[in-house]
């Protein structure tokens, strides 16, 4: 396949194809945080500590919907992925439009589904009756945007399979810069309060979306001779749904525990919910650049199973490890120093308790960051073989862990430490599984190899 901006994963020294290849992801999904961040910058200093709280409580439906359409988008990625590793050109094209077939019933479906149940799953998590309202007109607009997430995640996630991860970074960068612009219009000269946050994410990620479409379309031969190819193909949707959905529904398994989650943040109240509300969206910068790595790792990984280089498959996992590992001390080190900086830039000056919240949970979380990134090199390993399915049982871990956290808040003394260990126990649980399984299936694909 002709790739005149990609990279080709399968040769040269893993830890430096590794990094080349992340760092762009890097910066593009800290552009794609920052359109959150700067919501909950703009609405806690501009409109008060119960809109964030608004905001803040939506997050694990956030998670739990958007995550399973996010987690499908990059599944379906995985087989355009080892097309390219096989140098199937055709192949690569066929995956592409099935997906495209696949990824407008999935916006479709969700979007209505979740748009007409937003109001029970907030009644659900026993949202408090004074921010209920403005958390329902939030996460309703952003349910209705789900189109747009769908569009950005899978035209960037094609782009990224062909080892291109450059373009999608400078897209998300001008979506970023052009969310700042929105939240601010959307907040101050046009007063539409947090329905103004939720409205300029939606429109920016359009933004993103459209501008990765045109690229693959006008720009690359990614897609060129695709004449007679646009059909419904139902051997590429089978496997696009075999690898895609379960990556949804590993997203989704493990979101079940946010919610159970969010529902013990708020039986604490709402000062409990800001706090934790800002000290996740700080905590989620520091993480995103591990979870960019996992990315660049389910491209490697793909690629090379589609080259059968499993050798460059190991060396890959502990190139990532040692990537990981690295980035976990820095992110330490800055969280141990700004964590009290980072929560007044969120919440404003002053120390009242939604702050010191706050920063009880960013100084216990960031001691853990190590498993997290661990858990992105394996899961994303697993996901880039084609075994979406062992993903979603590591999700499971994922759900128990938070459930533990969420009786550990409201069930014993521990209180918001509980909140503040839920991550981390779900991120072991869910290493722990990964690591096994990531394991057993190398071994398994390196015997047949030697016996073909």
């Amino acid at each position: 396949m002709a790739r005149t901006t990609a990279m080709d994963l399968t040769k040269g020294r893993p830890i430096r194809q590794i990094l080349l290849f992340s760092l762009p992801l890097v910066a593009g999904t800290l552009f794609q945080q920052l359109y959150s961040f700067v919501d909950t910058i703009m609405v806690g200093r501009l409109i008060g500590e119960d809109a964030l709280a608004a905001v803040g409580t939506t997050y694990s439906l956030h998670f739990l919907t958007l995550g399973f359409v996010q987690g499908a988008c990059v599944g379906f990625a995985i087989p355009l992925a080892q097309a390219v590793g096989a140098q199937d050109a055709r192949g690569f094209r066929r995956y592409f439009w099935n997906g495209v077939w696949l990824c407008t019933a999935l916006a479709a479906v969700m979007t209505a589904l979740t748009f007409a149940l937003a109001g029970p799953l907030l009644t659900l998590i026993q949202t408090p009756a004074e921010i209920f309202a403005d958390a329902r007109r939030y996460i309703g607009i952003i349910f209705l945007g789900i189109p747009a997430t769908v569009l950005y995640n899978f035209s960037a996630g094609a782009l990224r399979a062909s080892g291109d991860s450059r373009r999608p970074t400078l897209f998300l960068l001008v979506s970023s810069l052009l969310n700042i612009l929105l939240d601010y219009v959307f907040i101050v000269p046009i007063p539409l309060g947090v329905a103004g946050a939720a409205l300029a994410t939606v429109l920016s990620q359009l933004v993103s979306g459209l501008l990765n479409l045109f690229w693959l379309a006008a720009k690359t031969d990614l897609l060129a001779g695709s004449a007679g190819l646009r059909g419904f193909s139902r051997p590429h949707a089978a496997k696009l749904c075999v690898i895609g959905f379960p990556m949804g529904f590993e997203y989704s398994v493990s979101a079940i525990g946010a919610v159970v989650l969010q529902g013990a943040i708020n039986s604490l109240g709402t000062a409990a919910i800001a706090g934790q509300t800002a000290g996740e969206k700080i905590r989620q910068m520091f993480t995103l650049p591990m979870e960019s790595v996992g990315m660049g790792m389910a491209t490697y990984a793909g690629q090379n199973d589609g080259a059968r280089r499993y050798d460059r498959i190991r060396a890959g996992i502990k190139a990532g490890l040692c990537i990981q590992w690295i980035y976990c001390a820095a992110a330490w080190a800055a969280l141990f120093f700004g964590k009290r900086p980072f929560t007044a830039l969120v919440l404003g000056p002053g120390e009242g308790e939604a702050a010191a919240l706050s920063v009880q949970y960013l100084a216990i979380i960031s001691t853990l960051f190590c498993i997290h990134g661990s858990l992105m090199i394996f899961r994303n390993t697993l996901q880039g073989m084609g075994y979406s399915l062992h993903a979603v049982l590591s999700g499971v871990g994922e759900l128990l862990g938070r459930a533990l956290g969420s009786a550990l808040a409201v069930a014993t003394p521990l209180g918001f430490v509980g909140v503040c260990l839920a991550n981390p126990l779900a991120w072991g649980l869910a290493l722990c599984y990964c690591i096994g399984m990531t394991t057993h299936f190398l071994r398994r694909r390196e015997s047949a190899a030697q016996t073909s």
